[in-house]
């Protein structure tokens, strides 16, 4: 038997060829990869919105179905009306705003001292607040409530607010945003005879946009759904937030509706949803010029 040689070159061309056919396996095995992911995510966020559109007795049914059999709003209906869900809707938005607003100014100033001015203790103050970073908020609970309990403020939206006012998360954002402003164009302002405060509304914060995104979305995000907190220090269901009352709901055998709960889940939901989509572009430009990965 006789063997054929195969030339360098023809070894090359199917080489080649097999190249893009292993590549669009691959590819194809990525987006399955993906859309599955996908599926999983926004799965329940689905269920959850069908869900606010079908009655109790039809969530109930074994086997469950996907769509709504007979589409109602009476969930909705009934969340603004016998159960006072905009009371508590208004108490999450001005903790939420209050919260987010104090962290987006006292945090760029802290942040700008931090990387911009030379003072005696800078290092160490950092060092605070990294360590501060590592603390679990449930360690700061009983303290951080004794301190307002002897304030007088639980019980209030101040007692729900002023604790939150400067996050260390969000100074350490600000302060490795705010490191990569050049030192010339501060130090130009400083010789034009403009002063610190000047310097920092007319200067830094501008040049901030995307940072200030970045944590807004973040503070917002985190007191919106912030839970055990204002269970502690409400005390009192006039100021109730958003997860506290669907909470009680879930806990309340009067109001055993797992459609009313849903449609509390949507509104909860919508407002954040909306947040991100409108600043989302801020929101990942901001993550990517602070180097946090």
């Amino acid at each position: 038997m006789s063997t054929i040689a195969r030339s360098p070159e023809r070894e090359g061309t199917a080489e080649a060829g097999r190249a893009p056919r292993d590549q669009r396996r691959s590819a194809l095995w990525i987006y399955v990869a993906l859309i599955i992911g996908l599926l999983l995510l926004i799965g329940p966020f689905v269920w959850m919105l069908l869900g606010s559109f079908k009655t109790n007795a039809e969530l109930r049914t074994v086997p469950p179905t996907w769509l709504p059999a007979n589409w109602t709003m009476e969930n909705y209906e009934e969340l603004f009306t016998r159960l006072d869900f905009p009371r508590y809707f208004m108490n999450s938005t001005i903790v939420a705003v209050a919260v987010t607003a104090g962290n987006l100014v006292f945090c760029s100033m802290l942040g700008y001292a931090l990387a911009k001015l030379n003072f005696r203790g800078r290092r160490l103050l950092f060092l605070l607040v990294l360590g501060t970073l590592m603390v679990p908020g449930v360690v700061l609970l009983t303290p951080l409530f004794v301190i307002v309990a002897n304030l007088g403020l639980t019980g209030s939206h101040l007692g729900l607010i002023v604790p939150f006012l400067a996050m260390p998360f969000g100074v350490f954002l600000m302060r490795q945003f705010i490191q990569g402003i050049p030192d010339e164009l501060l130090a130009a302002a400083r010789v034009d005879g403009a002063g610190e405060w000047y310097i920092f509304w007319r200067i830094v914060m501008p040049l901030c946009g995307a940072a200030l995104a970045t944590l807004g979305i973040l503070t917002f995000l985190g007191q919106w759904n912030n839970f055990l907190w204002p269970l502690v220090a409400a005390q009192n269901e006039d100021i109730y937030t958003l997860p506290v009352a669907l909470a009680l709901f879930a806990i309340d055998p009067e109001v055993q509706n797992y459609g009313l709960q849903m449609a509390g889940a949507v509104v909860t939901v919508l407002p954040i949803l909306i947040l991100f989509l409108v600043l989302q572009r801020y929101f990942t430009q901001g993550i990517a010029m602070t180097g946090i990965k």
